[in-house]
């Protein structure tokens, strides 16, 4: 038997910083020595030293870090305060603080590059840019990553219905159907379980489920039931499982939706 043998590694993510503390810059050296990574579905934490132009370390009890990200908009999404690592004024610690990039300050962030800064306060509330380089560069990058921790996929949204006559040929029983959505069919196993939740406002009626093991959608396809929810006033989230392999989904609606029910959420 051949056992696989993968080493991995569990180490502080430490950056160096500079401030211009002195006035002057005395060297050319970028400070934010690499492209910072982080990691959705988990708490990150960062950790900074920070020197002057000398490469001699600044005791930070005198300043509060401050942390800034923005994504490719130039929207702020991140915003935190450093936490100084120790008190003291060692020659280990000086200089040091975190910073902890949330698991909740990632969730709505897709996979991207994020320009970060770093400045400081201090006691009279005067801020102090860091810097990239002698060049006063100032915008350090992250590189958000969902591949650890992909989490589930987006919910399908719909929110479209369309009439159809019913047999009797007058508007006695029309129904209204949604526009259907694919079913996921390559990931979901023999037991595949699907959500659904319908949005409400005052719908009485009932939403059926629909589903079709046809490869494309026309006109002819032929839909069977699979599961129904009845509804009566009801103004919360009404929801519904069930299981099966299927090509393709809809919704029908027995009662007019408009106004009525805003939207149906589906996650496969």
């Amino acid at each position: 038997m051949y056992m696989q043998f993968t080493p991995r590694y569990l180490v502080n993510n430490k950056v160096t910083i500079i401030a211009n503390d002195a006035g002057f810059v005395t060297e050319y050296r970028p400070v934010y020595q690499r492209q910072l990574h982080v990691y959705r579905g988990i708490d990150n934490v960062l950790q900074f030293r920070l020197l002057n132009a000398d490469q001699k370390p600044i005791n930070v009890a005198a300043y509060t870090p401050k942390f800034v990200a923005y994504d490719e908009n130039n929207n702020l999404v991140i915003e935190h305060d450093g936490s100084i690592q120790q008190l003291d004024d060692s020659s280990a610690s000086r200089g040091m603080f975190t910073v902890t990039v949330t698991e909740n300050d990632l969730l709505n962030i897709k996979q991207q590059y994020l320009k970060y800064n770093i400045y400081l306060v201090d006691s009279n509330s005067t801020k102090t840019l860091t810097y990239v380089d002698s060049h006063f560069d100032n915008n350090g990058t992250i590189f958000v990553d969902s591949y650890a921790f992909p989490g589930p996929k987006s919910s399908y949204s719909l929110t479209q219905f369309t009439e159809e006559l019913g047999v009797a040929g007058d508007d006695s029983d029309n129904y209204w159907i949604s526009e259907s959505i694919s079913a996921e069919p390559a990931i979901n196993g023999n037991e595949a379980l699907h959500t659904a939740a319908v949005y409400s406002d005052s719908y009485v009626g009932d939403v059926v489920v629909q589903a079709t093991l046809e490869n494309q959608v026309t006109d002819n396809t032929n839909w069977a039931d699979i599961a129904t929810v009845s509804l009566s006033n009801e103004t919360e989230p009404k929801p519904v499982n069930f299981n099966g392999v299927f090509s393709h989904l809809r919704f029908k609606t027995t009662a007019s939706p408009t106004n009525t029910i805003s939207k149906i959420l589906v996650r496969n």
